[in-house]
């Protein structure tokens, strides 16, 4: 074989590759040879073979071959010994990488590299008996605190016989059994000093590759092979049918979390940073892994391990130190190596920042999804047949909705990492959660939709739950999180059971899945303090919990509800209600404040009189068993109002950060007023982009079209942002030559138009006009459905400008005209 060689590899020559597609076939220099083994590539380099992390050159392979004839019955345990002492092998606790020598000798052996002895084969009376021991369990049901101390007993020795206890309880009680677990492991039962024995867990190696775990740290491949080990895998987990004692599981799992790393350091010198665990859909819910403040990051394909297939499992994630994103994404030589690499080159444009890196698996679906953007964002009122202009297009434009390799959380992904980058430039970031409803009664036709209103107008759509980022000034920076969901026809009037179910059943779920999110923003952009800012709907204990359980969580700003009236309680734990003890309090002082105008209302300059306080919002009476939570209340009520205002603004504000000082209560209600901007945002994309028009027939089509008319939403909503605050700006920042030229000449009726561009404000009035705006002096500025209009014309008006004024050459052709060719 020569030095030069170049081989080949094409996809789907070899039964085991199919799981895993290349678009361009693999060259391969210089001798370079990728194997796979157990889903793990190992790659030969002039006569360098890498399996398990192993290196086997030719030298060592000769070795072993030369040490196989020595000795013909030598067993493969003690062949790998041999050689983990000649290349001194080991892992981090000292021990010989024996196990992993081995796995690496039966694949060479498989390729026929080297020949090994055959496997001993032993009778079965001469093999270890696995005996296992189950012990009396007695009935429990009582409260945890009944219950007494609860001790978590390690598991020190496999033929121990607490391991035999552990093995009997798993296999008579638990769905899987008792095993096998994979690569390291520790296993624990648990005690209780008055009942005996109440369960058992165990942890073990975690899942080689797992997407939404592996986007959730975002790491990269690299970083992933070599930290992968500090991950830990809670493989089982079990309390015993009998014992019926309620936050017991959760309980365990928080004594488990914290001595674990601590134990598994003893026993393999290394600490784990981050745990994990698949709970099956259908079979668990995962509420005590939740109640234990484990972070719910998605859900496995249910292909399984072998790709043969498998129920789909919740994936669960648990961080064991603050720092451990840094240490799971670093490299040997102290490098961050994670996914969110900065890119080669600038994005050409918008639609390339937004949607570029969409995590569709072909660049063929990415570049149709920016064609899609482009359309949409050119001809936002128009369906989709209009904006796509020709017929092939449009069924494209369908196709690529109907394919099942797209997703509402692919299209968004590039967008909400877009969004992260630019909230890193500030010091504050506002971030506003809302829901609205998609009334699509009007196609009843369309499969996946639910109720959205209430049982008697019999309205069908979907609900939208989504979370933007705004400057404190307004300025929107984008989406972070999206929840689309359709109600349960069944459950439809049951609103009376809604006491009976958990939070995470429930739609107000919504509001912590969303905060969580943001909080995870948060651990990455540690230099940007985050606000979530929410309206009365949100006012729910478990909110507030959550930012106390969270680590390095962001702020909340909330609306309190006036008809709940929240307990509180002060420092001599008097208890009283929220409003009451609020008003009890000597104002502040009074500011002036702008309410903005509504359909039944003009605009008006309200006076408002400001009051606040620390307070402790008590647990409901029932949810007892929530803790408490300590917070800052600011009250701003609305005096002297005009005797048409039926209800004077009032406005009961729960913060999370101190409000000490009047001007902190100020900045608390500004804050808050910005919280409009996501109502704006909301009237765009309805009115603006007409969501509700769609008619794709079916729920997951729908959703996937609304991700695209999102991200276009908001950049026309940052455009008459733009244009408001930065008006001298010019205006190609955001037109090009030509739609600049081609407006001002259109406006003027001119073609000749000045070497010098307009302003932003000036562009975006002329825009404005093409959708409507009359430009009057008591019309204020151009707003974003007007702005959305004219930008619809303004696309007709620069293709006119461009075939009739400019009248560009004919492009060479793609390819040679060779009739031949191909």
């Amino acid at each position: 074989m020569t030095r030069n060689a170049v081989f080949l590899i094409f996809p789907f020559q070899d039964r085991r590759l199919r799981k895993k597609t290349y678009s361009p076939p693999l060259v391969l220099r210089d001798t370079h040879i990728f194997y796979w083994t157990q889903g793990r590539p190992s790659i030969s380099m002039g006569g360098m073979i890498t399996i398990h992390d192993l290196e086997f050159n030719e030298t060592l392979m000769a070795r072993i071959t030369k040490a196989i004839k020595a000795e013909p019955n030598i067993s493969r345990r003690r062949l790998s010994q041999q050689i983990c002492q000649w290349m001194d092998w080991r892992s981090p606790n000292g021990k010989f990488k024996e196990v992993s020598c081995r796995k690496a000798l039966a694949e060479l052996h498989r390729r026929k590299l080297i020949t090994l002895p055959d496997c001993g084969v032993y009778p079965f009376h001469a093999r270890r008996a696995r005996l296992s021991e189950l012990p009396a369990l007695f009935p429990v049901e009582c409260s945890l605190a009944e219950l007494g101390p609860v001790e978590l007993v390690p598991i020190h020795s496999a033929s121990s016989k607490n391991s035999r206890i552990w093995r009997a309880l798993l296999d008579a009680h638990h769905y899987l059994g008792s095993g096998p677990l994979c690569g390291a492991q520790l296993r624990y039962l648990v005690w209780s000093e008055r009942f005996g024995w109440l369960g058992g867990l165990s942890f073990s190696a975690a899942a080689w590759r797992v997407r939404c775990r592996d986007e959730f740290i975002s790491w990269s491949e690299e970083a992933r092979t070599h930290a992968l080990q500090r991950v830990v895998n809670n493989s089982r987990f079990l309390i015993a049918p009998v014992v019926k004692v309620p936050g017991l599981a959760s309980h365990v799992l928080a004594q488990c979390c914290r001595r674990l790393a601590d134990d598994w350091q003893e026993r393999y010198a290394y600490r784990p940073v981050l745990l994990e665990t698949f709970i099956e859909r259908g079979r668990f819910s995962g509420t005590c892994y939740r109640a234990a403040n484990w972070r719910h990051v998605g859900a496995t394909t249910g292909r399984g391990r072998q790709g043969t297939g498998a129920t789909v499992k919740d994936v669960y994630l648990y961080p064991l130190c603050d720092d451990w994103q840094s240490i799971l994404c670093a490299m040997q030589d102290g490098a961050v190596s994670t996914r969110r690499k900065l890119p080669e080159r600038e994005p050409a444009d918008w639609l390339e920042e937004e949607f570029g890196g969409a995590p569709l698996g072909d660049k063929r679906l990415v570049g149709r999804l920016m064609q899609l953007g482009e359309a949409f964002f050119s001809k936002p009122t128009a369906n989709i047949p209009q904006a796509c202009a020709t017929g092939a297009a449009a069924k494209a434009a369908y196709r690529f909705f109907d394919n099942s390799e797209v997703s509402m959380d692919a299209i968004l992904t590039p967008h909400f990492e877009a969004t992260e980058q630019r909230l890193r430039d500030h010091e504050c970031v506002l971030v506003a959660q809302d829901t609205s409803t998609l009334n699509y009664t009007h196609h009843p036709a369309t499969s996946g939709l639910g109720p959205i209103n209430t049982t008697k107008d019999n309205a069908i759509g979907l609900l939208l739950h989504d979370t933007m980022a705004f400057t404190p000034d307004g300025a929107p920076l984008g989406l972070l999180d999206v929840q689309v969901w359709a109600r349960d026809k069944a459950e439809a009037g049951k609103r009376h059971r809604r006491h009976e179910k958990p939070i995470e059943e429930k739609e107000s779920f919504k509001w912590l899945s969303s905060y969580r999110k943001v909080c995870d923003v948060q651990a990455r952009c540690p230099a940007t303090r985050l606000i979530v800012m929410a309206d009365r709907e949100a006012d729910i204990h478990e909110l507030f919990v959550e930012s106390l359980k969270i680590r390095k969580s962001a702020e909340l700003l909330i609306r309190a509800e006036k008809s709940r009236n929240r307990a509180t309680a002060d420092e001599e734990t008097h208890i009283q209600s929220l409003w009451p003890r609020i008003e009890a309090v000597k104002p502040a002082g009074i500011v002036a404040f702008s309410v903005p105008p509504r359909p039944d209302r003009p605009a008006r300059q309200a006076r408002l009189e400001v009051r606040f306080a620390p307070v402790t919002l008590k647990a409901p009476r029932r949810k007892s068993s929530l803790p408490d939570v300590p917070i800052h209340a600011v009250q701003v009520k609305e005096i002297d109002a005009p005797t048409t205002i039926d209800d004077p603004l009032e406005w009961m504000l729960l913060s999370t950060l101190p409000v000490t000082t009047f001007e902190e209560a100020q900045t608390a209600l500004r804050r808050y007023a910005r919280r409009w901007g996501i109502e704006v945002y909301h009237r765009v994309l309805k009115s603006g982009c007409r969501i509700e028009d769609r008619q794709l027939g079916a729920a997951t089509r729908l959703e996937n079209c609304l991700a695209i008319d999102m991200v276009v939403a908001w950049r026309i909503h940052h455009l008459t942002w733009l244009g408001r605050e930065t008006p001298e700006l010019p205006c190609t920042v955001f037109f090009d030559d030509a739609e600049w030229k081609a407006l001002v000449g259109f406006i003027h009726q001119t073609p000749v138009v000045p070497t010098v561009p307009p302003t932003l404000r000036e562009a975006l009035i002329m825009v404005a006009t093409l959708g409507g705006f009359l430009n009057r002096k008591s019309d204020g500025e151009p707003g974003t459905v007007t702005v959305w209009r004219g930008l619809q014309r303004l696309d007709d008006i620069t293709k006119a400008y461009i075939a009739f004024v400019l009248r560009p050459q004919q492009p060479p052709p793609a390819v040679s005209g060779n009739p031949t060719y191909g």
